[in-house]
């Protein structure tokens, strides 16, 4: 038996893909319901072959029996629409910021804090991309060895702006103005992604500070990161740098994430094999590699982390909670 499904912000980057890694997991649904904003509306959108029309998302758009609804159309999409759809008993996954950081809502990374779903109240935070792949190989680390800090590195894809982040890569490549980002995107790294706020960090880089935490579930964990935008089209790159309370032996370590659930290891540097955004797109595990220690520090390691941002940093890790919940 199936279930009913609805898709918010069908016609997006991240909305697509919903679709598409349904399919590919074989998620079990009955109805399919496929919701965009009134510019969108009356788009055709296949999935497993059957042609779906897209509807204008509407106050009464639940008010029928839809099980579960994946959200992906910004946070003030998801302010408004989230607790309408969850008044009517629908469980909402949803992408945005909007709910993120409140104290009613679970924010899951199957991998990490699969117990959390329990908890919710008709809504669940899907994190940012950049957190989730970073948490997926760290909380493992953290459970052995007990992370005190980590200073992170970022390099994201343009498509974590969506279409017209993308669409920008390829207009500035081509020389003509930028239009999405503060600076022509191609031959540039920008370090500003999201908004500065009065200490000078920005709104992506609070993000993962306050995410990982309430995530891993450990508040004393300090978060130090720099967030970067990069002229790569699909899947984000991490530099982490972490320190550890306890001492670890190498080959221990990367036992631990070869086991660990969503990591694939590439860590063979004198063959040349580490990941790569090539490497990551397409795929829902998180890569990792270039592992070596940090001697600058009492138990200090540095690894480099990559993931598909559109799939496992959003619609990849929706669709596992969604797995959760049926279960």
């Amino acid at each position: 038996m199936g279930v009913n499904v609805a898709i918010v912000g069908a016609t997006g980057l991240v909305g697509r893909t919903f679709i598409k890694v349904l399919e590919e997991r074989n998620f079990p649904i009955d109805k399919l319901y496929l919701f965009a904003s009134k510019r969108s509306a009356g788009q055709k959108l296949l999935f497993k072959e059957n042609e779906y029309t897209v509807e204008e998302l509407t106050e009464n758009s639940f008010d029928r029996d839809i099980k579960i609804a994946l959200f992906s159309a910004g946070a003030t999409v998801s302010k408004k629409y989230a607790p309408i759809a969850a008044e009517k008993g629908v469980t909402v996954i949803d992408n945005s910021s909007a709910w993120r950081m409140d104290d009613n809502v679970p924010l899951v990374v199957p991998e990490v804090n699969p117990q959390d779903i329990k908890w919710n109240k008709g809504i669940i935070a899907n994190p940012n991309c950049s957190t989730i792949q970073m948490v997926v190989p760290l909380k493992p680390l953290h459970d052995r060895y007990k992370i005190k800090r980590i200073v992170v590195s970022t390099y994201q894809a343009v498509s974590g702006a969506g279409k017209k982040g993308v669409d920008d890569l390829e207009r500035t490549l081509n020389g003509e103005k930028n239009q999405c980002f503060p600076y022509p995107i191609a031959n540039n790294c920008i370090p500003h992604i999201d908004v500065f706020l009065p200490d000078g960090y920005t709104k992506e880089e609070l993000k993962m500070i306050n995410e990982t935490k309430k995530i891993m579930g450990d508040n004393s964990i300090k978060v130090s990161p720099t967030t970067v935008r990069v002229p790569v089209k699909n899947s984000h790159s991490e530099s982490v740098n972490i320190e550890f309370e306890k001492p670890y032996q190498m080959e221990d370590l990367k036992e631990v994430l070869r086991n660990a659930p969503g990591v694939v290891l590439m860590d063979d540097p004198e063959n040349n094999i580490y990941p790569v955004a090539t490497i990551a797109t397409g795929h829902d595990e998180v890569f990792v590699g270039r592992i070596r220690r940090d001697e600058t520090v009492y138990s200090g390691l540095n690894i480099w982390i990559v993931a598909d941002n559109i799939r496992k940093g959003a619609a990849s890790n929706a669709v596992q909670i969604a797995e959760l919940l049926i279960k």
